[in-house]
């Protein structure tokens, strides 16, 4: 019995084993293989966006916003293609003969040295044009500039496909003294600028360049207006449809008008009994000064039956709907996460569209915005709107209002938000518009 355990586990230690060097056997054919499909993912990008020309920041026909996430999925390429084609290499410096027989009898077959070549090609031409030139020159710091001559600059002798030699020119790169401080011209800046915007007004070109940008705005407003209409009208139309044609009809079966259970929490009960008595008090106040005909106890009944049957059915659909609310609320989500999902492009330029309005106010602008945002949300008469919202949204999914619940938010989301909010001014706005943050503080003094 010993024996056969042992023979067991040698086995699956000899499974293990096998799989471990069949992967190391595959490993140039897989490393080899993520490198192209990182080169097709760049090509895919400029033959989609840039008419199969280069992926250039200094494209006109996108926002910088739409720019950087270009530009992030081209790096995060490159260093797939780069770091799996160093593992191409690697692997095949490794492998020999043996190895090849052994790929062989273990029924791994490799692709031919056409298809390794095409591949190899590919790859090249691709991030061959996203390669700069490592030129390591050992420049001397002196007080005047120093003229390098590139051709004196030593190249790597044996070049790969990532790092092209060095074209043969007589190209000059003068080093440029570094200042520590910008020093005072001889002229006013003032005077500079009015010299610079004078260059600008002169330029023939300067009307297009006026119209091309006046027509990128333009762009870029309309598809932000668009997308904000769209992360708006679509949830609201998810929410409404999925409502009527998929919610309702499951809970009207699953839940008919005739259940006994009229009330989802005591809060409706509660309601629905103050209304029936303010209902009676009021018959029997109308019918002792004489506005109604005299009534019996009777008919007081009678009429107290009706109102509470039409009181019970008004209770029941208003508990019905909160439960449709709920599923249709999920509707809502999940198509305003899809929209966001597939809309990264106009999520781009939406912020930059964001970032030139908010940047473009004036100072006074934006202390204004500052102050009413946190009088609104975190300021002194901020629990009042809070106790509202979620009363409102209790109610709307037909929950009880939770008072201490509620008092707890209260005392705890506002003083986070304030706080999150400060930081920001702290960090981040002190930074871009110090003007803005005095202007606030004057102001909220």
């Amino acid at each position: 019995m010993p024996t056969m355990n042992n023979f067991a586990f040698s086995q699956k230690i000899y499974s293990y084993l096998l799989a471990a060097y069949r992967w190391y056997l595959l490993t140039p054919q897989r490393s080899l293989d993520e490198a192209y499909q990182a080169a097709l993912q760049i090509k895919s990008i400029e033959d989609e966006h840039f008419n199969g020309r280069k992926i250039d920041a200094d494209s006109s026909s996108y926002s910088s916003s739409m720019m950087d996430y270009f530009e992030s999925d081209l790096k995060k390429q490159l260093k797939i293609a780069r770091m799996r084609l160093t593992e191409f290499r690697a692997s095949r410096w490794f492998s020999n003969e043996s190895n090849q027989k052994a790929a062989r009898k273990t029924g791994i077959e490799y692709p031919s040295a056409e298809i390794i070549l095409e591949k190899l090609r590919f790859i090249d031409e691709v991030i061959s044009k996203y390669t700069v030139p490592d030129i390591e020159t050992n420049f001397a710091i002196v007080n005047q500039p120093k003229i390098v001559k590139v051709d004196e600059v030593a190249t790597p002798k044996s070049p790969t496909p990532l790092a092209p030699q060095l074209p043969n020119k007589n190209l000059e790169t003068k080093q440029k003294p570094r200042r520590k401080a910008d020093t005072t011209g001889v002229l006013p800046r003032s005077i500079l600028g009015t010299i610079s915007r004078l260059q600008v007004e002169l330029d023939p070109n300067s009307e297009q360049d006026v119209v091309k940008s006046f027509r990128q705005a333009q762009r870029r407003t309309i598809i932000s207006i668009r997308f904000i209409l769209l992360l708006i009208i679509v949830p609201l139309l998810a929410h409404q449809l999925s409502k009527a044609l998929i919610v309702g009809p499951l809970i009207t079966h699953f839940r008919p008008a005739e259940t006994e259970n009229v009330f989802l929490n005591f809060e409706m009960e509660e309601e629905a009994l103050s209304e029936l008595q303010r209902f009676e008090e009021r018959i029997r106040f109308e019918n002792l000064i004489g506005i109604t005909p005299p009534l019996n106890p009777e008919a007081i009944e009678e009429k107290l039956k009706e109102k509470a049957a039409e009181i019970a059915a008004e209770f029941r659909g208003e508990s019905a709907n909160a439960i449709k609310n709920v599923f249709a609320d999920i509707f809502s989500v999940i198509a305003f996460v899809w929209l966001l999902l597939v809309s990264k492009q106009s999520i781009a330029v939406l912020k930059d569209f964001f970032d030139n309005l908010v940047y473009g106010l004036s100072d006074s602008a934006k202390a204004f915005i500052i102050i009413l945002f946190t009088d609104v949300f975190v300021g002194f008469h901020s629990p009042h709107g809070w106790e509202v919202i979620l009363e409102g949204v209790s109610r709307h999914w037909g929950l009880p209002a939770n008072r201490d619940f509620i008092f707890l938010f209260i005392a705890t989301f506002p003083v986070i938000l304030d706080t999150i909010f400060k930081y920001w001014i702290f960090r981040y706005l002190n930074r871009i518009s110090p003007s803005a943050v005095a202007t606030y503080r004057n102001m909220n003094e």
